[in-house]
């Protein structure tokens, strides 16, 4: 069972990174492909009070994603520093109960949200006028929820198991899927709002019945039948998956507070605005946010083998790669931003907006990389405690009171939300920095213990 596994302590790591990256990568742009394809047909042969309707649920489907991602770096995480540990019979329940986990919670969600639609999304912000088109998106969209997270669960176990071909083939099934319905349902037939959300959903329904095919092997192999939770595991893999869960929850809370906060001081435009900024700005973060879920399987093994010093070249590389990546996109998109605007609306009113709220908000966006490299470091390691403390300072603890305060207290309307990103990535990516440099001086001290202790013939 630990055959594939090896590669993590012995391939090279800049392979290894770009080999297990790129499907996570895909996977996550599929993720926001989903959205964004909607919101582009929505968009251009609906109208922006549509796209409004869209922002709205955007929370909604952050909390989704990040709850599929908790169970699945939670479980693979575990499921790999286990069999660094050969504990072979520990990976079994980790697997078992990530799998049951992602099911009992996704229905239950999609319960909830289906008999609440409308009070939900008042609590979201949603005005008269923007919310029947919210509501007729998400009353089928939340359909596909257990399978998009299904899917992203499989993915990770696959990618901890040595495997990128199944993630790479299930999230592209449902990539070309949703943009062709999207295009018979929107442009062809005029289905508007409803046609989107049909799209998404029967997309990610054929992306999961490609991916669960070949997890039911897995399961198999394990010998896992049912659902089978045990409180202990649980707990254990969602409190390393947890921090995942806050990177992209906050993105929804955070979206939430906000709509409500422009709302208030500009009205629907400047929430229609933010809707077109945010399709952009979410994929400058899907290089660095991969190639760091890349590191986690090969730092969790290394930790759990103890082999220290691969541990620490792990970090380096990846803190080098996500940065240059990043950096790239951030180049290109500060050039190009309007014509990034305009894929998504027509009125030249809203693109000058949205270009100009944008390049303030990415000014400094490739700096932050480092945050995130370090929250899945310390989750990968085992300390939680500090994943999750990271995890919530960017957004929770910086930015949404700033944006408060220089919205509410300094009146400066849309532009001090705009602010507010900059200043919370500048402050975050310090924090993050010197955490890490104290935890490189901690590994120093165990790579030459354990050198002492293998020259003088000591048990390690």
């Amino acid at each position: 069972m630990d055959s594939s596994s090896n590669i993590f302590g012995e391939e090279s790591i800049g392979k290894l990174l770009l080999k297990f990256s790129i499907p996570i990568i895909i996977s996550l742009l599929v993720s926001e492909l989903y959205n964004m394809v909607d919101t582009l047909f929505v968009g251009r042969y609906v109208g922006g009070k549509a796209i409004g309707g869209l922002v709205l649920v955007f929370p909604i489907q952050r909390v989704i994603i990040a709850l599929s991602i908790m169970f699945g770096i939670g479980t693979s995480t575990s499921f790999s520093r286990s069999n660094g540990e050969k504990n072979f019979e520990k990976s079994k329940k980790y697997l078992e109960n990530g799998f049951s986990l992602n099911v009992v919670i996704m229905m239950g969600l999609t319960l909830l949200v289906s008999i609440f639609p409308e009070q939900i999304l008042r609590t979201l912000g949603a005005s008269d006028q923007l919310l029947p088109y919210g509501e007729e998106y998400l009353k089928i969209v939340i359909l596909g929820s257990t399978f998009l997270s299904l899917t992203t669960f499989t993915s990770h176990i696959m990618i901890s198991m040595g495997n990128s071909k199944i993630s790479i083939i299930s999230t592209s099934i449902g990539a070309i899927l949703n943009v062709i319905i999207d295009y018979i349902l929107v442009f062809r037939l005029g289905w508007g709002v409803n046609g989107a959300a049909i799209a998404t959903t029967v997309s990610q329904i054929a992306g999961f019945l490609y991916a669960y095919s070949h997890l039911r092997v897995v399961r198999k192999e394990y010998g896992i039948k049912g659902i089978k939770l045990d409180k202990k595991i649980s707990i254990a893999l969602m409190l390393v998956g947890i921090s995942s869960f806050i990177i992209e929850a906050e993105d929804g809370i955070v979206m939430a507070f906000i709509n409500n906060l422009l709302a208030s001081a500009e009205g629907d435009s400047a929430i229609v605005v933010l809707g077109v900024v945010t399709k952009v700005y979410m994929f400058l973060f899907i290089t660095m946010f991969g190639i760091a879920s890349a590191m986690q399987p090969i730092a969790a093994y290394n930790a759990g083998a103890k082999n220290y010093k691969r541990l620490k070249e792990v970090v380096i590389r990846t803190v080098f790669y996500a940065t240059l990546t990043t950096g790239v996109l951030w180049g290109i998109s500060i050039i190009f931003t309007e014509n990034l605007m305009s894929i998504f609306v027509r009125d030249r009113e809203i693109i000058k907006e949205s270009a100009s709220a944008f390049r303030i908000m990415i000014s400094i966006i490739p700096v932050i990389s480092i945050y995130y490299i370090s929250i899945f470091y310390f989750q990968a390691v085992g300390k939680a405690r500090y994943s999750v403390t990271i995890s919530i300072l960017r957004q929770i603890v910086i930015m949404l009171p700033l944006a408060i305060y220089l919205v509410k207290i300094k009146g400066m309307g849309a532009m001090g939300v705009w602010l507010s990103y900059p200043i919370s990535d500048i402050i975050s990516a310090l924090v993050s920095t010197i955490l890490l440099i104290r935890e490189s001086k901690r590994l120093n001290i165990k790579i030459i213990d354990k050198q002492f202790k293998k020259k003088k013939n000591l048990p390690i």
